[in-house]
């Protein structure tokens, strides 16, 4: 109990320190078992348990995911996608903020990773936001709520990682977060019509697109929706 006390600690002061959590970890996992067992026992896991984490099957989802994350970013579809929604709900007051809750949830469905759909939705839609004259709390808000959907809507690293630590199928979890997903989407939006409606100055209304411009937009996004259906 104490050493696991102080091995807590001991991470936490590390990661304060700015050191890498995996090497943080890795530090306290060593000096625990060297303190608590044998320091020779301590050395000889080291390698072994660095080649299990690296040679996992199970867990080598999770940098797929991420360099989904980043390619989305990078080739630009994450753009098209909140272009394609700013074009059908960006004329309504607070359209921005909507696009950019849509887009998180669209990014969410092929990135799987909160941090990843929170950066690249900062990168897209706060430059806009900021233009257009919305106000720090709204845009900073939506993006960070709209990350939050990156562990809900399937596909999700957290229930991937949830279901192999408890043999779960992984196919039934993301089946279970589609409706909450939906749902959280839905409530989000309700709250950002909420604010613009409550304090019109948090969000300016947007310009109306007209229909050959949405089917333009909406065109854009077929990299997206390929992705998501492989």
């Amino acid at each position: 109990m104490i050493v696991g006390s102080i091995a807590m600690l001991a991470a936490i002061l590390l990661a304060f320190l700015r050191v890498p959590l995996a090497f943080s970890l890795l530090a306290v996992s060593v000096a625990g078992i060297g303190f608590a067992i044998n320091w020779n026992i301590a050395l000889q896991l080291l390698p072994l348990t660095i080649s299990d984490a690296v040679l996992s099957y199970d867990l080598a989802v999770v940098p797929m995911f991420i360099l989904m994350g980043n390619v989305i970013s990078k080739t630009g579809i994450a753009h098209d996608l909140f272009r394609a929604a700013y074009a059908f709900v960006g004329n309504v007051r607070g359209g921005l903020a909507l696009s950019t809750m849509v887009a998180c949830s669209g990014f969410s469905a092929v990135c799987g990773s909160s941090y990843a759909t929170a950066a690249t939705m900062a990168k897209v839609a706060y430059p806009s936001m900021k233009k257009y004259k919305y106000s720090d709390e709204l845009a900073s808000g939506t993006i960070a709520a709209g990350g939050t959907l990156g562990i809900l809507i399937p596909p999700s690293i957290i229930m991937v990682v949830y279901g192999i630590l408890t043999q779960t199928n992984i196919g039934d979890l993301f089946i279970a977060g589609v409706i909450p997903g939906l749902l959280g989407l839905a409530l989000y939006m309700a709250a950002i019509r909420f604010v613009a409606a409550r304090n019109p100055s948090h969000a300016p209304q947007g310009e109306k697109t007209p229909w050959p411009e949405k089917l333009k937009a909406l065109s854009g996004i077929w990299p997206f929706v390929l992705l998501f259906g492989l």
